[in-house]
């Protein structure tokens, strides 16, 4: 049925459902499982007026911070998803527009399944413009399940 299932995850509760409910598929149909956290490039305007920096930072820019912090979240769904008895896992982070990235990412992969959580951590312009999930069902072909 499935050979290969994205799942998109920003380490939001909804984001966690969705790695639980990919697990699940990719245990029920002997499906590879793929990862994906994609983070937002910050420009340098937005890098200066960031309040995120801790002295632990120091040095870094944005991007670095904000590469750190998907890489965690990634391997944080790998290993649920190990422990939800999946074998064939990996992680990957991108950064790049969250829906456009999750879907050139599953062509490129060859996924045929992109399951992803209806809310994220998505900032408020999401009401305004669209959720995430929203946009990944419009400019896809590929089945998508949104938990």
């Amino acid at each position: 049925m499935f050979n290969i299932i994205l799942a998109a995850y920003d380490g939001s509760n909804g984001a966690y459902a969705a790695i639980e409910k990919a697990a699940e598929l990719a245990n029920l149909t002997d499906a590879r499982l793929v990862v994906l956290t994609v983070f937002r490039h910050h420009s340098m305007l937005e890098a200066s007026l960031s309040m995120v920096r801790g002295s632990s930072e120091a040095g870094k820019n944005m991007d670095d911070v904000m590469r750190g912090v998907a890489r965690e979240a990634a391997e944080e769904a790998k290993a649920r998803a190990k422990e939800l008895g999946v074998e064939r896992v990996s992680a990957f982070i991108k950064s790049g527009p969250s829906a456009r990235t999750i879907v050139n990412f599953a062509a490129e992969k060859g996924c045929d399944l992109i399951v992803i959580g209806s809310r994220g951590l998505g900032s408020s312009e999401g009401y305004m413009l669209g959720s995430v999930s929203h946009k990944v069902t419009s400019l896809t072909d590929i089945p998508v399940l949104v938990i």
